[in-house]
């Protein structure tokens, strides 16, 4: 989908607060509520917006240690890599998964608990599937973290 200024300038404005009020995204992008609301339609069907979800600190919910998993495949078949989707798909602490052109075929990115709530989910996938090498790197603090995407509103 080919989006224009008002779409870009509407997909940001979602980003950085999807609860607002129609009338007042409309406003934003300049255009009255049922073009805008159409829009939104629009964009949600074609997949550009996914998903309108709360943001959540995942340390005020219980999971303080965020795990970065680096996975290298045991051999390089479609079926394996088709495999290891799938077993991802099933285990929610997952939360980013990048297939990669480096060192590693695949970089995670992991919430949980503690350590020993990560060794049981690094036991799920290492029992579901071979894996060639596994390497982790456990945050000590985070930095930044943001959601918004750097959307250029401006140009046409």
């Amino acid at each position: 989908m080919q989006l224009d200024r008002i779409d870009r300038k509407l997909v940001a404005a979602l980003m950085s607060d999807a609860t607002q009020p129609v009338a007042r995204l409309a406003e934003r992008v300049g255009l009255t509520q049922t073009p805008c609301w159409k829009r939104i339609q629009k964009l949600q069907e074609a997949g550009v917006i996914r998903a309108r979800v709360a943001l959540v600190d995942p340390e005020q919910v219980g999971l303080g240690l965020t795990v970065f998993v680096g996975v290298s495949a045991p051999q390089q078949d479609a079926r394996w890599h088709a495999d290891f989707a799938r077993v991802l798909e099933a285990i929610p602490e997952v939360m980013e998964a990048h297939q990669l052109a480096g060192s590693h075929d695949y970089a995670l990115r992991v919430v949980v608990r503690d350590l020993a709530d990560f060794d049981r989910v690094r036991g799920r996938i290492t029992n579901a599937i071979a894996i060639g090498a596994l390497s982790v790197q456990f945050a000590a603090r985070r930095v930044k973290s943001v959601s918004v995407l750097p959307i250029d509103t401006c140009s046409a």
